[in-house]
């Protein structure tokens, strides 16, 4: 069976990740498999067998620029597309497993209208954020917009990915997917959360079956590992409040941390992991900004030194910062946002309404008395091992 990935990336970050590990398995059990991307100037040497490179970087640069200016984010790259498609005709594949197709790198109806040309083509399409069915954002929780139920129109998010700094065409674009995304033979729809998976059946893509395969991590790498990140920054007998993330600002929760910071007696302090240099001119001298760990293996030990995880996000589709703690045995208060409570039970972690500081201390205070057992928590995060999940799509492939 031949098998094609289209995704923003290949072998790097998450989906990147996702695409590659399922490659490699796929190939070893005899399958032709290629993933096709368009965001990276190179693929990891172990992947680069698969990678089939949409484009080139001056057209994604370009891509850009032009979404900055109209608001047509998918809409551009159609020479880049053609010449693919091109391609994906002589390798003619039986499986089309669409991942992320936001990120400048191709044109959008020219691919739909190549899909639609082959019935006999099986297609999957992970959806690991909200833009196929809005008019323009990712995600639009953190506005509490409603429109993409209905129409979108004058859009509240305009200015952020993929942003658009002069016009709204928002409503262009919502019409233009839906009729584009929408008709499709054979084509089921995968998610990594419930609570996706539910908007997904409000909107006009409701019309395809939708899959829930969580997102999975690789508990080989996050296991309890108590190790010198308190001693390294200065907090050995601190009771230790984490935050992770990969930049922070408003919509992860910033804000909410500097308020939860000023409520901490002197034996409790907050750390952060993965402020950027403007997020930490704005922490007041008591909390411990980190821009970055040196490695892996010090992310784990700070998961695994930390007395709670705060996963204070505003969006999020299933953030897997909540199973790497747990996985470190370490529980997760966070919001109820998104599919961010789906990786949590009453036996590792807390769940609160979007900036309840007053909830958040006194979940920390409740937790410091009566803390949940780290056990609990890895046998938590073990239901969503890394394994499971690659299992989870390889089935869909072959239902």
């Amino acid at each position: 069976m031949k098998i094609l990935f289209i995704n923003s990336v290949c072998g790097i970050g998450s989906t990147g990740r996702i695409c590659a590990e399922l490659a490699e398995q796929l190939t070893a059990q005899g399958h032709t498999v290629k993933i096709a991307y368009g965001r990276q100037e190179y693929v990891p040497e172990e992947y680069a067998g698969f990678g089939v490179k949409i484009g080139n970087n001056y057209g994604v640069k370009a891509h850009a620029l032009l979404t900055r200016l109209t608001d047509r984010h998918g809409f551009f790259s159609k020479s880049a597309t053609r010449k693919f498609l091109h391609w994906a005709d002589d390798f003619d594949p039986d499986v089309l497993w669409l991942h992320n197709l936001h990120g400048y790198y191709v044109n959008v109806k020219l691919l739909f209208d190549w899909i639609k040309s082959r019935p006999q083509m099986q297609v999957k399409w992970t959806l690991h954020d909200c833009w196929a069915f809005t008019g323009h954002c990712t995600h639009f929780d953190a506005v509490g917009c409603q429109k993409w139920k209905t129409q979108c129109t004058h859009c509240p998010e305009k200015t952020s990915y993929p942003g658009s700094m002069l016009l709204d065409r928002s409503a262009k674009n919502f019409k233009d997917k839906h009729d584009i995304f929408t008709g499709v033979k054979n084509m089921t729809l995968v998610s990594p959360s419930h609570w996706l998976a539910s908007l997904v059946e409000q909107s006009f893509l409701k019309e395809y079956a939708v899959r829930v395969v969580h997102n999975g991590i690789d508990l080989s790498l996050f296991t309890p590992s108590p190790g010198a990140f308190k001693e390294k920054y200065g907090l050995k007998d601190k009771h230790l409040l984490l935050g992770v993330a990969y930049g922070f600002g408003e919509r992860k929760g910033l804000q909410d941390f500097i308020q939860l910071s000023r409520r901490l007696k002197a034996d409790t302090v907050l750390a952060l992991v993965g402020v950027n240099q403007q997020d930490t001119a704005l922490l007041p001298s008591n909390v411990v900004a980190i821009e970055k760990t040196e490695c892996l293996q010090e992310l784990v030990e700070a998961y695994s030194d930390a007395d709670v995880l705060l996963n204070l996000t505003y969006e999020d589709t299933f953030p897997t910062v909540n199973l790497e703690a747990l996985a470190c045995g370490t529980p997760v208060i966070t919001y109820r946002t998104g599919g961010s409570p789906e990786s949590l039970d009453d036996t590792c972690g807390v769940v609160l309404e979007q900036g309840d500081i007053d909830g958040i201390y006194q979940s920390v205070q409740r937790l410091r008395e009566h803390a949940f057992a780290a056990q609990a928590c890895v046998n938590r995060a073990q239901q969503f091992d890394k394994a499971k999940m690659l299992d989870g799509y390889k089935k869909l492939i072959f239902e």
